[in-house]
């Protein structure tokens, strides 16, 4: 990423060039990410291709100023930390779904970033409702965070009853108010590793993204607001809720130009899986 994107990337933000990779710049990138940036699957609908690459990324994520999901979210905003001197290792987990059930492999990317200041931290901004702030990454205690109570434990058998890697490697899992999240190996990946998951999750008829459409980012005041389809949601930091159903192309249209920024021609209507998915 070179000086011109970071410079881009930053005013998307909407934040000064930090002085150094120290803890506070983290957190306040991870939150403004959050904030500025949202999550969402509309390409899936729209018939836009996912390609993980870096420029590829940027011009959708920084150029167009759109959303994305955890490949594209992660991914890029690992990109603009390493540039601007954090070390970063990319790490694939599984989602916990239904029933206790794991997902694929690579179902999902996340990121282990070291400071100049000491320790390592667990960023994430590219998996829905999780923590504002990045987590640190080696404790095991409880974790305040205004999106919950988070922890980081290691992780147990899974369903086969086999552990994910060695005992010197153990997988670890995230939890949120006490449910486990997803399953986190150690290993470090590259990004482009997690193209199969990127292409399952936009073709599959088991793929949650490719059966509904979904576009959220935190508030500013610390709460979230979520178009699913035409169902607009508006959550309170408190956890209180204001649900809108909204009728017009026009209405849609407008909250995903003046609540997201996104700027669409037509209403994204769900496709379905592609043939083969």
């Amino acid at each position: 990423m070179n000086s011109a994107e970071v410079d881009a990337y930053l005013r998307r933000l909407g934040v000064e060039h930090p002085a150094g990779p120290t803890v506070d710049v983290l957190r306040e990138l991870h939150l403004r990410h959050l904030q500025t940036v949202p999550f969402e699957n509309l390409s899936i609908h729209l018939g836009e291709e996912i390609v993980l690459e870096e420029k590829r990324l940027l011009d959708k994520l920084v150029g167009a100023r759109r959303g994305g999901f955890c490949y594209e979210l992660n991914g890029t905003f690992g990109a603009l930390l390493t540039t601007l001197g954090y070390d970063v290792t990319l790490l694939a987990g599984r989602v916990y779904g239904d029933e206790g059930r794991l997902g694929i492999p690579y179902d999902h990317l996340a990121l282990k970033v070291r400071t100049v200041d000491g320790g390592e931290w667990l960023a994430d901004v590219g998996f829905g409702a999780h923590s504002h702030y990045p987590l640190a990454f080696e404790a095991r205690a409880d974790q305040p965070d205004p999106g919950g109570v988070f922890r980081i434990v290691e992780a147990g058998p899974d369903a086969a009853g086999v552990r994910g890697g060695s005992a010197a490697a153990t997988d670890l899992e995230v939890e949120r108010n006490g449910e486990p999240q997803y399953r986190l190996e150690l290993r470090p990946r590259v990004l482009g590793d997690f193209v199969a998951g990127a292409w399952w999750h936009s073709t599959s008829s088991a793929s949650h993204f490719v059966q509904s459409l979904v576009c959220s980012r935190v508030t500013e005041d610390g709460g979230r607001i979520t178009l699913s389809g035409r169902k607009f949601t508006v959550t309170a930091a408190d956890g209180a809720r204001e649900v809108a159903e909204l009728g017009s192309d026009a209405e849609v249209l407008a909250v995903y130009r003046e609540r997201f920024g996104i700027e669409l021609a037509a209403v994204p209507e769900v496709r379905g899986p592609k043939r083969g998915g």
